[in-house]
């Protein structure tokens, strides 16, 4: 028969190895949760939203939409910024951001208006 301190002494040491695998492997459970709850990939809808709102964000008033196509246009001063919104055959969602006319009354309108975008899409 082993001896009772041995075997207490045993009893800890396994314990305390088992509670330091559990405190090691839990934080390796964990996962993350997407920002503003989203899970799936950005839908043809949400992003076209995002677009109209990040160039009424940045003080363009819309002048066209054409949803079918994927483009709006937004103008402020001398700038046009137009947003083109296209699916991808893999499912995901392209946005893109340019700017024609007098680009140097602002040059930094481009990049706040991607930022907005990005903002939007909780990125």
């Amino acid at each position: 028969m082993p001896h009772p301190t041995r075997f207490a002494t045993l009893r800890a040491v396994l314990t305390l190895a088992a509670m330091a695998l559990v405190a090691v492997g839990l934080p390796a459970c964990y996962t993350y949760p997407t920002p503003y709850g989203y899970a799936t990939p950005a839908s043809f809808d949400r992003s076209w939203e995002a677009a109209v709102g990040a160039l009424a964000d940045n003080g363009l008033a819309i002048t066209s939409q054409d949803r079918d196509s994927g483009t709006v246009s937004g103008r402020r001063g001398a700038i046009d910024v137009v947003a083109n919104v296209r699916s991808q055959s893999d499912g995901s969602v392209r946005v893109e951001f340019t700017a024609r006319g007098d680009i140097k009354q602002d040059p930094g309108l481009v990049d706040r208006v991607s930022a907005a975008y990005d903002r939007r899409m909780g990125r």
